[in-house]
């Protein structure tokens, strides 16, 4: 059983976020408190910090304007402009310019199941927030520590303190102005140093991404094909009795153009069907094994595998039942998913995966090309091509395995991977720097700032070396 001892003064001090209740004054939330005023801290508020709370918007969405953050862009420690981005015109931009968040903003979530995720707004074009998030602006605090900081052991569980509510748990401006923030300005420097290389291993990796997938277009000849917009067109009968399809959108002349160009490639071509493994759905986990488990969510938009859910047989969704190996390519099977395709590496090796994915590996084309072929407009419009259904529309198993690939030559192969391989590892090495930046403040909270200093600098040095 824990429990804790207060006195009046300290619920007192508390008043300010209007708490009574034996939660709030948990041990663990307490050790934390006591610890920073022994090292000494301030209030985030005595730091002239600002944190707004932007205004409940309609959702009237553009093709192009300007970028809307939502809730689900806001991740620990970055902000995902990948996953599906949304914008508002110029007009209801301006008329939510309370909104507008700038570059080296502090977002945080405010509500729901990821309340207290935050992360520092880096792009240079400003964009609006959604009613989800915080905005903390301004003051003399590094935005970068501040970040940091917040997404540390200590700062989630300071975090975690200020929620209230339960279906839908909230966080309040009053009381993120109360949390104490330590006194560590020499590792501040060092810090923003830290978040700033990561950054821009970040960016580089997706370079080198859209390198690897800029090269097997122009291979393929498809560097600048762009597909027709046709008003009409025709099919014979003979046709959509093979394909057994009668919807009109299987037959767009886009997809025998992709096809034909594909067919053309001076390497060969053949189908996923013989030319490509496609793993079975029937691995049954054992109860008490414990299993990482891959599923939609996890996957990154350049063809990584960003984390996984643990647990043992017995407590996974009935639909983890592929079984995957390093060097396997992951491939959504629904519609409104098909980007989601990963790599599977070497960290992942023996994991589950849904059933929602296509598992698949190739004898012809390494994983890396054959990541990116599928990752391309050739590879998306064929899984477009194949989806089928009405209230999930997905790509079966037999429509899959009617997908052209091409053989590319083998050193134009080899270039692709060595692209991809410089981009996992660019993006591995900033997620690394940023996991050392947060141990780094945990350190000089509890053991002090020069040993934190020092040790950020041994294991930059080592890294680099």
């Amino acid at each position: 059983m824990q429990y804790s001892v207060v006195d009046y003064q300290s619920i007192v001090d508390a008043s300010h976020s209007l708490r009574l209740d034996a939660e709030f004054f948990r041990p663990d939330y307490l050790q934390v408190q006591r610890r920073l005023k022994e090292i000494g801290s301030r209030r985030l508020i005595d730091f002239q910090a600002n944190i707004r709370h932007p205004k409940e918007i309609k959702r009237n969405y553009v093709d192009n304007g300007v970028l809307l953050l939502r809730g689900q862009n806001v991740r620990p420690l970055s902000i995902d402009l990948t996953s599906n981005p949304v914008y508002i015109s110029e007009e209801d931009a301006e008329r939510l310019k309370e909104n507008t968040i700038h570059y080296k903003d502090i977002l945080i979530m405010r509500s729901g199941a990821n309340v207290g995720q935050c992360a520092i707004y880096l792009e240079n074009n400003p964009a609006i927030s959604m009613s989800d998030t915080l905005i903390i602006r301004g003051g003399d605090l590094n935005p970068f520590f501040l970040a940091i900081f917040l997404n540390t052991k200590h700062g989630i569980v300071l975090i975690e303190r200020g929620k209230y509510g339960s279906a839908q748990p909230h966080i309040a401006p009053p009381f993120l102005y109360q949390i104490p923030v330590p006194n560590l300005e020499s590792l501040q420097t060092e810090i923003e140093k830290t978040y700033l290389r990561s950054k821009e291993l970040t960016e580089l990796s997706k370079t080198r991404y859209a390198e690897a997938q800029t090269l097997l277009l122009a291979e393929l000849g498809l560097a600048d094909w762009q597909p027709k917009h046709t008003l009409s067109f025709a099919t014979d009968y003979v046709s959509m009795q093979r394909a057994e399809r009668i919807d009109a959108d299987y037959f767009q002349p886009r997809y025998d153009d992709i096809i034909n160009t594909i067919k053309s490639y001076p390497g060969g071509w053949g189908m996923v069907a013989n030319q490509v493994h496609l793993k079975d759905s029937n691995f049954k986990p054992e109860p008490e094994t414990e299993y990482k488990y891959i599923e939609l969510a996890n996957i990154g938009s350049s063809g990584e595998i960003k984390g996984c859910m643990a647990a043992q047989g017995q407590d996974l969704p009935s639909r983890a039942r592929c079984k995957v190996n390093a060097g396997d390519v992951i491939v959504s099977s629904v519609e409104g998913s098909l980007k989601s395709i990963a790599l599977v590496a070497e960290e992942y090796d023996n994991a589950l995966c849904s059933t929602g994915f296509h598992a698949v590996n190739s004898d012809v084309l390494n994983s890396e090309t054959l990541l990116v072929f599928l990752k391309s407009g050739a590879g998306q419009l064929q899984l477009k091509k194949g989806c089928s259904g009405t209230i999930l529309t997905a790509i079966n198993r037999e429509e899959f395995g009617r997908i052209i690939v091409p053989f590319i030559k083998a050193d134009k192969q080899s270039e692709i991977r060595q692209k991809v391989i410089e981009s996992f590892n660019g993006r591995k090495h900033a997620k690394d720097l940023l996991e050392w930046a947060k141990r780094a403040v945990e350190i000089a909270i509890e053991q002090g700032e020069q040993t934190a200093m020092d040790w950020l600098e041994s294991t930059s040095r080592g890294t680099d070396a």
